[in-house]
């Protein structure tokens, strides 16, 4: 009677992940369709199908590829969809390129009509691929579209062409911090096409004909052809699809952005507390393997929301009593608090990549403001006080970046309140610190390890070991004493002459020992 039982409950769970994977299979269909269609030369209905099922067992292998190495692609249909037009896209230009370099060879005369395919820019796809994606998805890009573009030129040798110019693209673009770099890239292109070329024409016996010379000049025009095209198709698809490129965060920090300015001249003390903790995250992405540019300038933004009250943070307290003392312990944790959803109104208006928006969100976690938990039960006797109300909204970090943020940033803070900053203090600090934001359940939801906290807790310490390092004192000037020389000559038993003298001896030692 038992497998009787579990009967329906099989066939449940059968209906079930058919349900869940049938639009993934719909969409490898119509994928496979669409660059079947952008291959075929002569339509027809068979090869349209023979056409279609090769397409769709290289579709298959590259998504069992990201399946494997990038899964977090799979989830997002959005990805996906780019990966295929991508695909389709290459193709198509790949197609119009031969259309129009075939007439240009016979229209001239004098290039040979057969070298035209070393003049199509197949490798802008596996650059396009490793800005929007990742090196290693443009690998497995490069192998799939040099396969489609020998079944559809039904030539053997022509993907070795392409699939060396591809990893050439896509290897030149890998560290892209401007957009300077993809110029560069075509140029190393072009290089791999010509030494391709002239490989694949003395393996055939044309290496010392017309053919050529001709050759060499397409092999030229592809490589300046990928970057031309790069260059203009990359801030679109930057735009239509939401993804933030190492060029777009490197254009971010550039501090004549509105937001940053406004950070800068009416919060200058979490300016330049933001500015820490970005040096502090991206010393130690670098460490953990994540992209040490996103974590710099989410470091840069995180804090935002602070220009709207920023007298009410104390790094922008100059000495003056502070606004809290005239609030309730619960209305100030609301001001506190509320600066994550200040910080992310000001981003969107601002137009920044929502990978940013969510660090700012996520920077805080559900972490609680302690000060003022405290001090509203020591106030309130009759223990009242919900610990809720004290509690940042979160979400707790999602990402490897977020949590680091949110420990670097945590890290600056506390080290402000340290007296004597020595390399032993700092340590313990950054010790404690740490291991309370990791008790407290706020690393839970991102991937840190065990061994990336230590890694991150040695970066922090040095890092900030260096931020407060000593100086040794200048011999013949007291810096205890400047202000009390300016304020009240007369009564220091020194005269005027010996305070210029000292101070002279003073300057002259600061610039002698750069200490």
């Amino acid at each position: 009677m038992r497998p009787m039982k579990n009967e329906p409950l099989k066939k449940t769970l059968a209906l079930t992940g058919l349900r869940e994977s049938l639009p993934k299979i719909l969409f490898f269909i119509a994928a496979s369709l669409a660059v079947s269609l952008s291959v075929l030369v002569d339509l027809s209905l068979q090869k349209l199908v023979g056409g279609s099922l090769i397409a769709f067992v290289m579709l298959f292998f590259l998504y069992r590829d990201i399946m494997r190495y990038k899964p977090l692609y799979i989830t997002n249909y959005n990805m996906l969809l780019l990966l295929v037009l991508m695909i389709v896209s290459t193709l198509i230009i790949g197609r119009v390129f031969e259309y129009l370099l075939k007439n240009l060879s016979i229209g001239t005369g004098f290039l040979a009509l057969d070298t035209v395919v070393f003049g199509i820019p197949i490798a802008a796809g596996a650059m396009l691929v490793t800005l929007l994606f990742d090196f290693h998805s443009a690998i497995t890009f490069s192998f799939t579209i040099s396969l489609l573009t020998g079944y559809w030129l039904q030539d053997a040798s022509y993907p070795i062409y392409t699939f060396a110019g591809s990893l050439t693209a896509a290897f030149s673009v890998i560290r892209c911090k401007r957009r300077s770099a993809i110029l560069r890239g075509g140029f190393y292109v072009a290089l791999a096409n010509i030494l391709i070329a002239l490989i694949l024409l003395l393996s055939r016996g044309d290496l010392f004909t017309e053919k050529a010379f001709s050759a060499m000049a397409f092999a030229v025009f592809a490589g300046i052809t990928v970057s031309s095209i790069v260059s203009m198709i990359l801030p679109l698809l930057e735009y239509l699809f939401k993804i933030t490129t190492d060029i777009s965060l490197l254009e971010l920090l550039d501090l004549n952005q509105p937001a940053m300015k406004a950070l800068m001249v009416n919060a200058p003390g979490t300016y330049h507390h933001s500015v820490i903790v970005g040096n502090l995250v991206e010393a130690a992405a670098e460490e953990v393997g994540v992209n040490p540019l996103l974590g710099r300038v989410t470091a840069y933004y995180h804090d935002i929301g602070k220009v709207k009250m920023p007298e009410y943070f104390v790094e922008n307290q100059s000495g003056s009593p502070s606004k809290h003392d005239k609030l309730t312990p619960h209305m100030s944790s609301m001001i506190i608090t509320n600066h994550v959803k200040e910080g992310v109104e000001l981003a969107r208006q601002s137009k920044l990549p929502e990978s940013i928006i969510d660090i700012i969100k996520q920077h805080h976690g559900t972490s609680i403001i302690t000060y003022f938990y405290q001090k509203a039960r020591e106030q309130d006797h009759d223990s009242s006080t919900v610990e809720e109300d004290y509690k940042y909204p979160g979400p707790k970090p999602q990402t490897r970046v977020a949590a680091l943020v949110m420990m670097a940033d945590a890290v600056e803070a506390s080290s402000r309140v340290l007296t004597d900053p020595t390399p032993a203090r700092i340590s313990a600090l950054v010790d404690k610190i740490i291991n309370h934001i990791f008790l407290d359940g706020q690393l839970d939801e991102c991937e840190l390890t065990l061994k990336d906290i230590s890694a991150i807790k040695k970066k922090f310490t040095y890092i900030l070991t260096g931020i407060f390092h000593k100086r040794i004192d200048y011999p013949g000037f007291n810096f205890n004493n400047v202000h009390t020389h300016i304020e009240h000559p007369k009564n220091e038993k020194a005269g005027p002459a010996e305070d210029k003298k000292g101070f002279r001896q003073g300057i002259a030692a600061a610039r002698a020992s750069d200490v």
